[in-house]
């Protein structure tokens, strides 16, 4: 199909999501019972019944939302492409979604965390170093997972990250994080990797391969247990985390956008959360109309 050529090579989206993608637009179909000549005679009323049906199969908003999305990628290259006049998801409003913010660790907990791995293990050094840089960059877990020490510019103190659409961006890494990489490169160089494998930043010693993500969910819940974290935490509460504490720092949204490679600022807005306290802090202490003025008699 035309379209799924122009998710890979025009939108640069990622197997994965371009699988996504084309099941979401193939449950329409199916509901539609018509083949592609349905597909292309759709209504706005269309739209909605399949939106009522998913509610009523218990589908949740979100990914009610995820699905409209899809949707709404494949109608805006049917109406790009010639093949529609008008794109019916134009009008179609998508389910609301309460904002939900996941757990934040504190620094004392990531501390925690952290100390708590057992450097005596053939994978301890690896583990720590993993941490302080899933931590210290904001990475997502497959940003983490498809590392490459290619990607590493620590006499600069930057790494490049591959994010979401086979995206680049250069961010920061803290000298702590360049520290445990540089003690893990010890152990490292000591595995036989297996071939095509070699210029990835985290191995398993085991398997003398790149580290897959449920590798790493797995073992940070078994850290936080370990440690007695009841919050619920997986690799990506540290990318919130180092939000949250960039933002409480001081920092920027912009600079958080780029961090994170968000393309929307919308999306850091919801991803991060600001005290309250500190919200109200920030607006007496610089908006004009709560600033003192002197009056001269």
């Amino acid at each position: 199909m035309r379209y799924r050529i122009y998710l890979q090579l025009e939108k640069s989206l990622r197997p994965n999501t371009v699988e996504a993608y084309m099941s979401d637009v193939e449950k329409f179909a199916l509901f539609l019972e018509g083949g592609e000549d349905a597909l292309l005679a759709v209504t706005l009323d269309d739209l909605r019944g399949f939106v009522a049906s998913l509610a009523d199969v218990g589908i949740h908003a979100r990914s009610q939302a995820r699905i409209l999305s899809s949707l709404r990628s494949f109608y805006g290259f049917l109406k790009l492409d010639g093949f529609i006049a008008d794109d019916p998801t134009e009008l179609l409003k998508s389910p609301k979604i309460g904002m939900h913010l996941p757990d934040v660790l504190t620094v004392q907990e990531i501390d925690d965390i952290i100390n708590e791995i057992d450097l005596s293990k053939n994978e301890g050094q690896r583990n720590r170093a993993m941490i302080e840089v899933l931590y210290s960059c904001g990475l997502r877990v497959s940003e983490l997972c498809s590392l490459r020490m290619s990607d590493l510019y620590l006499a600069e103190q930057f790494i490049r990250v591959t994010g979401k659409g086979d995206k680049q961006r250069l961010v920061p890494i803290s000298g702590r994080a360049i520290a445990e990489l540089e003690a893990y490169f010890c152990d490292r160089n000591r595995i036989a990797i297996k071939p095509g494998y070699e210029d990835f930043v985290f191995i398993s010693e085991r398997l003398k391969k790149s580290l897959s993500r449920i590798m790493v969910f797995h073992f940070i819940k078994q850290l936080v247990v370990s440690v007695g974290i009841k919050k619920n935490v997986s690799p990506h509460t540290f990318r919130h985390s180092f939000a949250t504490h960039l933002l409480e720092g001081g920092a920027n949204l912009r600079v958080i956008q780029a961090m994170l490679g968000h393309e929307s600022i919308a999306t850091t807005e919801i991803y991060t959360h600001i005290d309250r306290t500190r919200l109200r802090e920030e607006i007496i202490g610089h908006h004009p109309r709560n600033r003192r003025i002197c009056i001269k008699k």
